[in-house]
């Protein structure tokens, strides 16, 4: 197998990875992304051929999605599903019947997927789904619903893309075709942003979503560390947190061809989402508890220190774990006493101590769960799983 240059463009760091080697850059924001990465590591790229060159990336913050489907316990769930396995992120759910008491959101979605009914089914959507539609600001537009209903909704909705049904005649998900499309709708968005697309100038291949790369990478995780299942990953970036989970750990399972599902939580940062971290945090009943624990106070919100990156780094991995657990009616809530191992990996790995981590997960089992479980701590201080997964992708 060639040399391979991997490269990893997050929402606040860069990371190089050769077979020798794996260096991570904290990005100047006055600069292109080209121009940065190729001032601090210029001379590695250039040696390398476009052929051999694989990048992955987040830094455009991955695309939004507004899904509007039929039921919680089918259609949404399973577009959910989906869309958070292709590395998009959810902003709003919408069931249909409730339409109109939905605010519509003002921000740019950029694909909309509209889905529900089984194949047989028809007259499922009217006019309450068009007026919603045309109050909304979207790029994209997806039916993966009814196909007998296709038609009427081609006519009424301009630009609507229809693929096949995610739902069979079982009621048994059907993810690939929807997954490709959101995987390709990705790649499309990148080509739209000129900072992105010039990465194109070092690489021939596709450029994925950092999330998607991430999630390919976990049944190959034993490879590298000793982890036991059922476990969760947690990447916890500059803009938001990722969660990646073995199935087992839910109560009513999808049955997909995936082994791992994935949740993101948009606004959980310690960069550039900062303040609605904070936010969430001081709207958080044990967190003043926790910053005690941690001896300090509210005020470290206010500081830009080492110390105060750590302790928000600390908070973020409290807020996603409180976030799944029976503590937040969630999406999913995940059975966490179950838990063996955590995996952590992003940039947290580089500033907080096995320690601070443990600590802090300790401090959540016992806080929330009444527990003195004590679940495996792994740090993946050196990136392996996003390198292992990007290899594993490029090399299928």
């Amino acid at each position: 197998m060639k040399n391979k240059l991997l490269i990893d463009v997050g929402s606040t760091y860069f990371k190089v990875s050769t077979d020798s080697s794996i260096e991570q850059h904290f990005r100047d924001f006055n600069k292109d992304i080209i121009d940065d990465l190729t001032y601090k590591c210029g001379e590695t790229i250039h040696s390398f051929d476009k052929d051999n060159v694989y990048i992955c990336s987040s830094a455009n913050g991955g695309l939004s999605t507004l899904i509007i489907g039929i039921t919680d316990s089918f259609s949404l769930k399973y577009a959910k599903n989906i869309a958070f396995n292709s590395g998009i992120n959810i902003i709003e759910t919408v069931v249909y019947q409730n339409i109109q008491d939905y605010s519509v959101p003002s921000d740019l979605i950029d694909v909309v997927i509209v889905v529900g009914g089984i194949d047989s089914t028809s007259n499922i959507f009217g006019n309450d789904l068009y007026s919603y539609l045309d109050k909304l600001n979207y790029s994209n537009i997806v039916f993966v619903g009814s196909q007998t209903d296709a038609p009427k909704l081609e006519q009424n909705i301009q630009n609507l893309v229809v693929l096949p049904n995610i739902i069979d005649n079982k009621l048994h998900i059907v993810e690939e075709n929807l997954k490709v499309y959101l995987t390709n709708l990705y790649q499309a968005d990148i080509m739209g942003k000129e900072d992105i697309k010039n990465l194109y100038e070092i690489t021939s291949n596709q450029i994925y979503s950092t999330p998607y790369i991430v999630n390919k990478t976990l049944p190959l995780i034993d490879a590298n560390f000793s982890v036991v299942d059922p476990f969760i990953l947690i990447d916890i970036g500059g803009a938001t947190t990722d969660i990646h989970y073995s199935k087992d750990l839910v109560d009513e399972n999808i049955v997909t061809n995936n082994e791992y599902d994935r949740l993101v939580f948009k606004k959980l940062g310690v960069y550039k989402s900062k303040e609605s971290l904070i936010f969430a945090a001081q709207n958080n009943e044990f967190v003043y508890e926790l910053l005690t624990h941690l001896k300090v106070t509210e005020n470290i919100f206010d500081e830009t220190s080492e110390k105060a990156l750590r302790v928000l780094m600390q908070l973020a991995i409290f807020l996603v774990l409180t976030k799944m657990s029976h503590y937040k009616q969630a999406y999913v809530n995940l059975k966490l006493l179950s838990i063996n191992s955590i995996v952590l990996t992003g940039g947290i790995t580089k500033v907080l101590s096995d320690e601070e981590i443990e600590d802090i997960i300790l401090f959540f089992y016992k806080k929330i769960l009444n527990s003195n479980h004590n679940p495996t701590v792994v740090l993946d201080k050196n990136y392996d799983i996003w390198t292992l997964g990007i290899k594993n992708t490029k090399d299928k």
